[in-house]
Parts: C-alpha cells; structure tokens; sequence
C-alpha cells in the first residue's frame, strides 16, 4: 500500500493529506522509468564490459580457430618457400651444371604477378590486409612452382640430348686395344717420316696388319668416303653431332658409304697404308668445332686406368709419326 504524504496548514494548524493530479502522477511515473532505464543500463554496460555472451564466446572461439588456421598456413608457405629455394639451388648448381646449361635468372623467378589492381577487388573488407597478404604469398609461390616446373622440362630435355651427345662422343679406342704397343704416335708436334722435319700430328697412329677391323668411336653419320693416293689416303670422315668430328685415315678400303648412319663400334673400314704413309697403320683425329683435339682425351670408354696410364706414357714417348 502506497504510503501518503501529509503538508502543515499553518491556518489550521493541522497535517492536510497531499493529493497528486493526475500530471504529478505521469511526471513521476516517468521518472521512475527513467531512473530505471538508467539502472539498466549501468547493469547491462557492466555485465557486457565482463562476462561474454553465448554468441561472443561462439564468435571468440571462431576467431581463434581462424588465426590459428591462419598461422598454420603461413607456416606451411614458410616451409613450401624453403622447398622451393632448395629446388631452385640444386637445379642451377647441380642438374643445370650437369647438362651444361645456364642457370635460371633470380629475376625471372622472383618476378611479380598481375597488375596494381591485381588484389582491389579484395579491398574494402575488415581484414582485407589479411587476405591481400596471403593471396599475394599463395600468387608468389604459384609463381616459383611454376617456373621450377618450366625448367624440369627444359631438364628432361636436356637430359635426352645429353644421352644422344655421350653416345655420339668419340670415346673408344678405333681399333682393338688387346695390345697398346700397337700406339705408334700421339698428338702434337712430330718428326715427319718422310720429310724428316719437326711438323704437327693433328691426331694418333695405331700400327695394325693390313685389313685390321677399324671402328667407329661414336654415334654418327658418314658424311665423307674419300678415296686418296695423297695425303690421307683413303679416309672416312665421320660427323657426331653437338660439333664432334673423327677422321679415320690411310685405310685400305671401306665398309660403309656417305650419308650411312653409325653406331659406336661398327666396323667403317679397314686399316691400310694408302695415300702419305710408310707402313699399315690407322691415323685417327678428332675435331671439335673444326679444332682437332688430342684424341688420348677421349679413350674413357673402355680403357681402365692402368691402360689409360700405358696409352698416355707411349704416346708422348713416340718421337716419329707414320705419316
């Protein structure tokens, strides 16, 4: 029961009961709402300021869900880059090494992606930092797989060649080499057995029986099947491929012809003593590019070391050519 409000009639020198209108009553009605608003409103400030709501905690939990999500990520690009990089060093120190080609430059894989408007579509947002970020990392990397992709086709390429260049490599002795006294003269500068003069032996002499198998020392084709009462005499001239060149010289005749493709260790001809010569033997050169080479170089295909040792002893020991 609401309790009543009295005010003293000094008149009558007595307590008249005080009577509300019915606007006194709204106005503190009305105040009472509003202190009571006001109230609610400082409870509600501090329960929100402290204690979190169902949905809060469900976004909170979200949230880190998300970052962790997001460091996972970033950690796992880390360890992709780290990947990458160690591809890319092996590829130009090692395999690029290997085949003779040029390593790839650090321009080209570290070159950017797409345009300055590349990411606008990604602005405007309330992590849009966030995403541009990782959007430009994941571009980046996208970038670098692909490019190292690129250059492990330009390996196998490379690759293939260089399985066709080592099988076209001069690199067998051109006759039998069950007996390496057969050396008779090695490369460089020789005295001459006809004009008796210090003159320049452009490849090696193997002394053999006339008609002795001689065979071809690399992959090729017969681009030269001459036959000479001069200078070389009868002599075979054999392209490799990759600027490889081998001359085969003085033969007595031949077994194969011009435009003839062959196989390391065919038999192209037969040893003989035609053309500037003073007894049967093989001169054999290699060129490459159009420069003759020292053939001793180039016997790593079925020598051991002890022969090879033997070869290169007779060789520089041997004073006078054949021819």
């Amino acid at each position: 029961m609401p309790k009543s409000h009295y005010r003293f009639n000094p008149e009558s020198l007595s307590f008249d009961k005080i009577r509300l209108g019915i606007w006194a009553v709204l106005l503190r009605a009305f105040a009472y709402f509003v202190g009571s608003l006001i109230i609610a409103a400082v409870y509600y400030f501090i329960f929100a300021s402290f204690v979190d709501s169902p949905k809060e905690k469900a976004l909170l939990r979200e949230i880190d869900q998300l970052t962790l999500q997001y460091d996972i990520i970033h950690r796992e690009m880390d360890n992709i880059d780290k990947v990458i990089g160690q591809l890319q060093e092996t590829d130009d120190n090692l395999y690029r090494t290997i085949f003779e080609a040029e390593p790839i430059p650090q321009t080209l894989r570290d070159g950017g992606t797409g345009g300055i408007n590349r990411y606008k579509g990604l602005e405007g947002y309330n992590n849009s930092n966030i995403v541009i970020e990782t959007t430009r990392r994941l571009d980046n990397i996208r970038k670098k797989v692909y490019v190292q992709s690129k250059s492990f086709d330009d390996l196998i390429s490379l690759a293939k060649r260089k399985e066709d260049m080592l099988g076209a490599i001069p690199a067998i002795i051109p006759i039998s080499s069950r007996d390496l006294i057969h050396v008779a003269s090695g490369f460089g500068l020789r005295i001459h057995p006809i004009y008796k003069i210090i003159k320049f032996h452009a490849g090696m002499d193997f002394t053999a029986p006339t008609g002795t198998d001689v065979y071809v020392t690399g992959n090729g084709v017969v681009s030269a099947v001459e036959s000479s009462k001069r200078g070389l005499g009868n002599h075979i001239i054999i392209d490799h491929g990759f600027g490889y060149q081998s001359i085969y010289a003085h033969l007595d005749r031949f077994n194969v012809r011009k435009g003839q493709k062959v196989s390391r260790g065919d038999i192209i001809g037969f040893v003989g003593s035609t053309g500037l010569s003073v007894a049967p033997h093989l001169h054999y050169e290699i060129k490459i590019n159009g420069v003759n080479v020292d053939p001793v170089n180039y016997y790593f295909n079925d020598l051991t070391p002890a022969e090879y040792e033997k070869m290169i002893d007779i060789a520089s020991k041997t004073g006078q050519s054949f021819d």
